[in-house]
């Protein structure tokens, strides 16, 4: 009898200690994160426009489907500063002049670039944009025998880069080159190097030319050789385009703080020629996600993105210092995993980018740029923001979709906190799983961006929100466009990796 008044004990104890656990449960699955904002103060007015690059490659040519599909998503988004670069793995459909003059004879060819150029023109529908012939001709560099690239032009190739000194030590030749291809786009052709008139009938505006790409990179250039080139660049396009600005350096790995004495020396007016333009610079980052457990991607993306920013913030610093009035660009953002991708990872990337955007907006950077329209495999699948087989959008350019619909110049930032249910550190990074930026609109519209960092869903309260609207993506959204609804309460979920933009009545 006791045996059993005993174990009845235990098995109420144990049925109260799983009714008090249940509780305990079910009181954390209710538990809100909740961001509180005070919208009477100001900590900064956003200069930050979100936007994409479109890198060539052959699913970009006319008249592929995928190329009409990827293209009209560019042109509906009507995204300003979109950044397009015909790049060095397709030669043919990068370099205008594949062979150098000779004995009165020019090889100047623009049949496989001009398609794509136009499409793209089209689709920018006058808004400016950011063009990058980053790719110099092989023969105008010393090299032990002649550069060769497939007879496929849509065959890739990453031999075609070689040399680090040029032919021509005065620089005439290489500005002799961008002038006239800028010149081919924008006065309706060139003379050649003989003084034949080529005639193309373009007469597009070329707001802003990017002088060469990840100069810290390619062709093993130091700060000093491509500060002189882009002087010279700059100054032979001008003749040509008057109204053109540009960009420079484009240094890959922005994350590195090894790089920054480039940006010292760079941006210092003192080591350029006299009357060189320092309109704007623009840098680089791609976050490595390693290993095959995707459940660890989201934790890795957001500490590599802080240490991104960590850096952002002292080029910004040396910005402020040297040349306060030359504009920021991040313009190739995204990560990289090198394997299989699941459907998870394009909401990483996205999320990982929406949270870039805030945080570069409140340190002054005024372009944050998604990498980029079209990847596939052999050609960076990682960083496509839409699926390569179809052209249509994916979870990346969706999120690019909400930002540039919700967020942008003008908007007026204001404090923001989030109180988590469980906080906690996790190497250099808080982990709160959300991460929350308020701000109004120049039209006086109250506005809350929302990132979910880790894959799994949060509540979230914001004092205010009932009857406001939720726009976001997330898992189940995908590929579609970014869904919407009128929130009933003040507390609300958001799906693991959701970004989300909450509009206060």
């Amino acid at each position: 009898m006791r045996t059993k008044l005993m174990m009845s004990f235990c098995t109420l104890a144990a049925l109260a200690m799983v009714s008090i656990g249940l509780n305990v449960s079910q009181a954390a699955a209710t538990a809100a994160d909740t961001v509180s904002v005070q919208w009477s103060e100001v900590t900064n007015a956003s200069l930050a426009t979100p936007t994409l690059q479109v890198v060539v490659n052959p699913l970009l040519r006319p008249p592929s489907p995928v190329a009409r599909r990827a293209i009209l998503a560019v042109q509906r988004l009507k995204a300003d500063y979109v950044r397009f670069v015909p790049w060095l793995p397709y030669p043919q459909l990068a370099v205008a002049e594949l062979y150098p003059p000779s004995q009165g004879k020019t090889f100047w060819d623009f049949k496989l670039i001009d398609p794509m150029v136009r499409a793209f023109m089209h689709a920018s529908d006058d808004r400016p944009v950011i063009m990058n012939f980053s790719t110099i001709p092989e023969w105008m560099f010393k090299t032990k025998k002649p550069v060769t690239w497939p007879k496929n032009p849509d065959q890739v190739t990453w031999n075609y880069e070689q040399g680090t000194q040029l032919r021509d030590a005065s620089l005439k030749t290489l500005t002799g080159y961008y002038a006239r291809l800028v010149s081919w786009y924008t006065r309706g052709g060139f003379r050649d190097e003989y003084g034949r008139w080529h005639a193309s009938g373009y007469h597009y505006k070329f707001a802003w030319w990017e002088v060469l790409n990840e100069v810290n990179f390619e062709h093993h250039m130091n700060v000093q050789e491509y500060t002189r080139w882009y002087d010279a660049i700059t100054k032979a396009i001008h003749k040509v385009s008057p109204d053109t600005k540009f960009v420079g350096m484009a240094m890959a790995m922005g994350q590195s703080a090894g790089y920054l004495p480039w940006y010292k020396y760079f941006l210092n007016p003192s080591n350029h020629a006299p009357g060189t333009p320092l309109d704007m610079i623009s840098f680089h980052f791609y976050a490595p996600l390693h290993g095959h457990n995707s459940a660890k991607w989201p934790e890795q993306a957001f500490s590599e993105a802080n240490g991104f920013l960590k850096v952002s913030k002292q080029i910004v610093a040396m910005r402020n210092q040297l040349s306060p009035k030359t504009m920021l660009d991040a313009d190739e953002l995204g990560t990289f995993v090198g394997g299989k991708l699941p459907h998870s990872y394009w909401n990483v990337a996205g999320a990982m980018f929406a949270y870039i955007y805030a945080r570069l907006s409140a340190l002054g950077v005024n372009i944050v740029g998604e990498s980029q329209l079209i990847g596939y495999p052999s050609q960076f699948p990682d960083v496509s923001m839409v699926n390569w087989h179809t052209g249509v959008p994916n979870a990346r350019f969706r999120v690019l979709e909400l930002l540039v619909r919700n967020c942008g110049t003008g908007d007026k930032m204001v404090p923001t906190n989030v109180a988590s249910a469980a906080q906690g550190t996790k190497g250099d990074r808080n982990t709160n799983q959300l991460f929350a930026q308020a701000f109004v609109t120049p039209t006086g519209g109250k506005r809350v961006l929302l990132v979910n960092e880790e894959d799994s869903p949060i509540r979230v309260s914001i004092s205010g929100a009932a009857g406001g609207e939720e726009i976001w993506v997330d898992h189940i959204t995908g590929s579609k466009q970014p869904a919407a609804r009128t929130l009933p309460h003040d507390s609300f979920s958001i799906n693991g990796l959701g970004v989300a933009v909450v509009r206060l009545k």
